[in-house]
């Protein structure tokens, strides 16, 4: 749902492929005013997948310009003296080469803030990487299966929106205007903290050990459920006529009706418990 939150910040981005564009698109949502500016070839993600392309730059204004051509670089600063923010997904190296790099960015451009996607923190900015091999790196892949979305993308298209907001704040209380790494390995890294302190692992609180907070097959399907507090794992007991809950007990109720049953079955009771769905596409 659109918003006027940010009505009245212009933002320009760069940014190709995933992570920037999906962070754009959120500002986009919130009310801010964007601007992408790709290469003369486009955006990749147009042509590997069009839809979600089209949808993440709804409302977005995109412009074409090659920054190697003096009359481009021209427009594109014209951009920039109007922007708030700006969005990157480059190597820093490759910026530099555009004249965009941080120190030209800053004496250029006092105002602009700065947010730069990259796959690594610094020393490691220039390492090539994709959401795959942060995962990997992160500890979070199960071989062979891939992972079913793109974690590390989208957690990073995240922090770079709450890093725009933290640049944007600081300099609207008259702190220096700034850039900041977003780096997408981080965001990984994040997002594998339940699993490194111990709350995931196999055996643990939320990894298989509750019977309240676990995957059950149904008769047809699968049911996933979050009776994590107290209050949710007895009231589930009650329901199922048991004085305590344990697995082996959970999964033969569950194994008597379809997943869909048991989600109809726990809305008026209370209960946090879900019918596992299969992916589906949007209709194009």
């Amino acid at each position: 749902m659109a918003s006027s939150l940010l009505a009245g910040l212009h933002v320009v981005t760069m940014a190709l492929n995933l992570p920037g564009p999906a962070a754009c698109s959120r500002l986009r949502d919130l009310g801010a005013s964007v601007v992408k500016v790709e290469p003369p070839r486009g955006d990749p993600m147009e042509l590997y997948c069009p839809a979600w392309y089209a949808r993440l730059h709804d409302d977005i204004a995109v412009r074409k310009l090659d920054l190697k051509e003096e009359a481009d670089r021209r427009a594109m600063d014209e951009l920039l003296l109007r922007a708030d923010l700006f969005v990157t997904a480059q190597r820093p190296s490759a910026l530099a080469r555009l004249g965009l790099g941080a120190g030209a960015l800053a004496e250029r451009f006092p105002k602009l803030c700065h947010v730069a996607i990259t796959g690594h923190p610094p020393p490691d900015e220039e390492v090539p990487g994709h959401d795959l091999t942060y995962l990997a790196q992160a500890g979070l892949l199960t071989p062979p299966t891939l992972p079913a979305t793109l974690y590390a993308d989208m957690a990073g298209a995240e922090r770079a929106v709450s890093t725009a907001l933290a640049l944007i704040i600081a300099r609207d209380r008259r702190r220096p205007s700034q850039a900041a790494y977003v780096p997408l390995s981080d965001a990984a890294n994040w997002l594998a903290l339940p699993r490194d302190y111990g709350l995931t692992t196999p055996g643990a609180m939320v990894g298989g050990a509750l019977a309240g907070y676990n995957i059950y097959a149904a008769k047809r399907g699968w049911v996933a459920v979050a009776a994590l507090e107290p209050h949710f794992a007895a009231a589930l007991a009650e329901a199922f006529g048991f004085e305590r809950l344990t697995i082996d007990r959970a999964a033969t109720v569950f194994a008597t009706e379809d997943a869909d049953h048991w989600e109809a079955w726990a809305r008026p009771r209370d209960l946090p418990i879900v019918a596992l769905r299969t992916a589906s596409l949007p209709e194009s």
